[in-house]
């Protein structure tokens, strides 16, 4: 495994070259292994291939693999080879798939990494019907790890299933709640993200044979480090740019979604709080120059504000967490970079 010798630049993720060497030959194979309809789609979401299955030569391999890469220097942090965890790192990518896929049908999001979004092109159907092969094969794959240690991998991963529908749940549920608290917001972020990435580190910890504390340690650096990234990924949904992110920016203030720097405004005592609540409260669509009031009250309000210092907090809280886990130095310092890439990302 190559190692990174230098930190990271604030925004910038570091080279993630050896998880892709372990990761896709396995994820790949994953992927293969799905019927027909759903490999084609699969693969298209990731960005392996067109929506007629013709290979893209300008295939980037679906995202920067961070979640994989969590997995795998959590297995290192604990004396491991980082191969012993990659049962854990392709079941953690392909649930993560499976959360996206559905996550589009559900909002409505029409990109999807620069690229339409799965259902946008497959149908509704199609994107439903893949999420759940993948979910399936993503408990399959935990299923064939050794034995002595599948068990703990999929009991593992079944907990945090149950943790994502609620946490998604939660924030459905969100969008037509005149009143979300802080807490409630935050208690959503851990469940529909936050777990999710605290799985992958405890996978790590767990398929290399690490015990309970060290794999809890991995588990909690994981979710705050989730809800961290929750935290500057509802900045960036309000002020970042879409040729960034993949995302049309300005799309959840649209259909009234109650990110955290909206949750915290709205909450807000003061006149823009007041007028963005009556905005939010609004029978009709909000239109462009209505997005752009809004996004000015919620700044206006101190929601970014909040926002971003919500997210340094459980940065803080996760790196606290890892030290449980007695990690390697070198694998600390790595994980201290993604953390900091993943929070600090430019807009």
């Amino acid at each position: 495994m190559s190692q990174i010798t230098d930190p990271a630049p604030v925004g910038a993720f570091p080279r993630l070259d050896w998880v892709d060497d372990l990761l896709t030959p396995a994820l790949r194979a994953a992927v293969e292994s799905l019927p027909t309809a759903e490999r084609l789609v699969a693969g298209y979401h990731r960005g392996w291939w067109g929506a007629d299955g013709a290979p893209r030569v300008s295939a980037c391999g679906g995202g920067k693999a961070v979640r994989p890469a969590l997995a795998l220097l959590s297995a290192v942090a604990v004396g491991a080879r980082p191969a012993q965890a990659v049962p854990g790192a392709v079941a953690v990518e392909l649930v993560h798939d499976f959360t996206l896929l559905h996550d589009d049908v559900i909002d409505g999001d029409a990109l999807r990494r620069h690229r339409p979004a799965a259902w946008s092109l497959f149908g509704t159907p199609a994107a439903v019907l893949t999420g759940d092969a993948l979910l399936v094969t993503a408990l399959n794959t935990l299923a064939q790890a050794p034995a002595g240690r599948a068990d703990a991998a999929v009991r593992e991963l079944v907990g945090t299933l149950l943790e994502l529908v609620v946490g998604q749940s939660h924030d459905v549920a969100f969008e037509t709640s005149h009143e979300v608290s802080v807490a409630e917001y935050l208690a959503m972020a851990a469940g529909k993200t936050g777990s999710l990435i605290g799985c992958a580190c405890a996978l790590g910890g767990a398929l290399a044979g690490a015990d309970s504390v060290r794999v809890s340690g991995l588990r909690e650096f994981g979710r705050h480090l989730g809800v961290a990234f929750q935290c500057a990924d509802d900045v960036l949904g309000i002020w970042g740019r879409t040729a960034h992110s993949g995302k049309p920016v300005g799309a959840d203030l649209a259909a009234r979604k109650k990110s955290l720097p909206v949750v915290a405004a709205l909450a807000a005592p003061g006149t823009a709080a007041r007028r963005l609540r009556e905005l939010y409260r609004a029978p009709h669509p909000l239109g462009d120059a209505e997005v752009d009031l809004a996004r000015h009250l919620v700044e206006e309000a101190g929601g970014r504000r909040a926002a971003e210092e919500e997210a340094r907090r459980q940065t803080a809280a996760a790196l606290r967490s890892l030290s449980l886990a007695r990690p390697a130095a070198d694998a600390y310092r790595q994980l201290h970079d993604i953390a900091r890439a993943m929070t600090r990302r430019r807009s």
